[in-house]
This record gives C-alpha cells, sequence and structure tokens, in this order.
C-alpha cells in the first residue's frame, strides 16, 4: 500500500516504465488542447534546449481538441522529432496529466501546457540540481507570469527553506508558489505515490507539489526560467466564474487537513472565502452578475458572521459618513 493511500481521494496507479526499452533521462510531455499557435511557440522553447532522442522524449498528448490541427502543427514545427498522440475521448485536464506520465519513459518526467513555453538554460539548471540532489523528488525553477502577448505581469517567488532541498510543505499550505512549466518529478516518485487527483481540477498541482516535497523532498532554483501563460480563455479564467476554484480550494483543504498536523483548516476556509469575495467583487464590476452571484454565495457559506458584518454593514456606513462630511464642510 503507498503511504498515501488512506489519507484522501484514492490516488490514481503509475505503472512502472517498461525497462527493457530505451529509457532516456528526460520525458517532455505536453498535453494540449485547443492551444492554436501557442503550441508552435512551446514546442520551440524545448527544441531549443533539446538533449538528442537517446537522452530526451518529446510527445504532445492531445485530448481530443477541437479547434485546429495540432498534428499538422507538431509535425511542422518537430520535423519528425516530436511525437503526437491523441487520445480517444476528453477526460478532462488532470486526466491527461496522468496520461502524460504513463506514457513517458524518462526518468525526469516534465509535463509543459502547450501555452506555456521555456526559457534558456532551463533543462541544464534541473540537470545541476538533478546530480546535486539525487534523492530529491521534486525539482523546479521559479517562473514568470505571462499575458497572451507574452508580456511579463509578475514572477513567482523564491521559498528560501527550499533552495537547498528539503521536506517542508507550508509555503503549499495555502497558495501555489510554484508552477507548473517550472515542476519536473523523477517518474520513481510517480509510481511509488501515484499520479494527479483527478477529484482537483484548479488546485491538482499543488496537491502534488506538496505529495512529492513531502515524501520524496523538493528543491526550487532561485532562477526564473520559464513561463506560465494566463489568458482570458484559459482553463484558469473558466473556472472563477463558476466558483470552482474556490470549491477546488476547500476539496484540497480537506485533503490537507489530514495529512499535515500543522495545516489550519479554518485558515484555509478564510483563505477561500477571500477569493471569492475578491472574485464577486470583480465579476459585478464586470456587470456578469451570474458568475458575481456564485462567488457571492460561496464567500457567504464559507465567510464567518465578523467577516460578513464588515462586508454587509461597513462599507454603506462609510459611504454615509462621507456623504455627511461633506455636508457639515
Amino acid at each position: 500500500m503507498r503511504e498515501t493511500e488512506d489519507i484522501g481521494p484514492a490516488i490514481p496507479r503509475v505503472e512502472p516504465a517498461v525497462e527493457d526499452i530505451a529509457r532516456p533521462l528526460w520525458s517532455v510531455m505536453i498535453p494540449n488542447y485547443n492551444s492554436g499557435e501557442y503550441l508552435r511557440k512551446t514546442l520551440q522553447s524545448v527544441l531549443a534546449q533539446d538533449r538528442g532522442t537517446e537522452e530526451m522524449q518529446i510527445e504532445v498528448v492531445d485530448h481530443c481538441s477541437t479547434e485546429g490541427d495540432p498534428e499538422a502543427l507538431v509535425g511542422t514545427v518537430g520535423g519528425g522529432r516530436v511525437s503526437f498522440y491523441r487520445r480517444p475521448k476528453n477526460e478532462g485536464a488532470v486526466a491527461n496529466f496522468n496520461a502524460c506520465i504513463q506514457r513517458s519513459r524518462g526518468r525526469l518526467i516534465h509535463i509543459l501546457h502547450s501555452d506555456d513555453y521555456l526559457l534558456p538554460g532551463f533543462y541544464e539548471e534541473i540537470e545541476r540540481m538533478a546530480g546535486l540532489h539525487a534523492n530529491t523528488a521534486l525539482l523546479a525553477t521559479r517562473c514568470f507570469y505571462v499575458d497572451e502577448s507574452d508580456v511579463i505581469t509578475s514572477v513567482t517567488p523564491r521559498i528560501l527553506e527550499l533552495e537547498s532541498a528539503g521536506r517542508s510543505v507550508e509555503s503549499l499550505y495555502y497558495d501555489t508558489p510554484i508552477q507548473f512549466p517550472g515542476v519536473v518529478i523523477r517518474r520513481e516518485f510517480y509510481e511509488a505515490h501515484g499520479g494527479y487527483l483527478t477529484e482537483l481540477v484548479h488546485v491538482a498541482d499543488r496537491e502534488m507539489w506538496a505529495r512529492a516535497v513531502c515524501l520524496g523532498g523538493g528543491v526550487l532554483s532561485s532562477g526564473v526560467l520559464a513561463c506560465y501563460r494566463m489568458t482570458g480563455s484559459n482553463d484558469t479564467s473558466t473556472v472563477l466564474r463558476s466558483g470552482e476554484n474556490v470549491r477546488d480550494l476547500l476539496r484540497v483543504a480537506e485533503v490537507f487537513r489530514k495529512r499535515y498536523p500543522g495545516f489550519s483548516m479554518n485558515h484555509a476556509r478564510r483563505v477561500a472565502s477571500y477569493v471569492a469575495l475578491k472574485q464577486a467583487r470583480r465579476f459585478s464590476a464586470l456587470n456578469d452578475f451570474n458568475s458575481a452571484r456564485v462567488n457571492w454565495r460561496l464567500w457567504t457559506e464559507n465567510s464567518s458572521w465578523l467577516d460578513r458584518i464588515k462586508e454587509t454593514v461597513l462599507p454603506p456606513m462609510r459611504r454615509v459618513l462621507g456623504r455627511d462630511r461633506r455636508f457639515n464642510n
């Protein structure tokens, strides 16, 4: 029995790689769904750092794209260097991550979303850390956040306690300071401890990072060598409107409550309710009242009575007092 099986939802099993086949060091697995031309830049950023066929498997795993012709794009950009596999049915993004793991042959697995991309030196830095920390499961660099036009909008933070390798997961309790394009996990960890939880959508990555760091150790470079794209049409934006990201925060909080003694469920609920409140305000300002209503309800259900009083009573009082001051002047 795996160490994590009795403390949360069932963890998908990852079958061991076949040992009598050629085992490269790297498997760069690119899950794709309707990424269009973004996929071109993703592939180009990998091919610019290609280690060769004996050292690096590169494969696009498409989960039933309905737009464009990703297979043709892969053929044009990859020139036969990049494999293409189309899954028989769309079972969701997280299930596709697990398919990427299962199809991988390498010892280091890099799942790179098809709208994200790498900066020069990424694989060199990961290889350096892998050599220094041979028993560490998770190897990562920091990432820039970029928009649709590749404009940098922010950057992931440093996590000092992981820069020398360690098993501290506190930085992952209530936030996701490490992003997918910067993360590499050893295949042997997935084989021992399973794949991504399909019950989670928005925070399946955070759960995995915490699991890997806790059970196998993690190291995070201070270098910024990957780019995580935020767009108005990606899954991240869709789940904000439905409030599914807030529900996911509560789901992963329940997993963490059972798994990590230092985790605070009360604090996690406050974080989730604050996210819902911000989203409700944002969608109200955009006149997206259905999305605002969903998020207001989630805020109400998960906030404390004191927070609800502060939000519903104090702002109107401030407006009234502000008008009174103007009249008195």
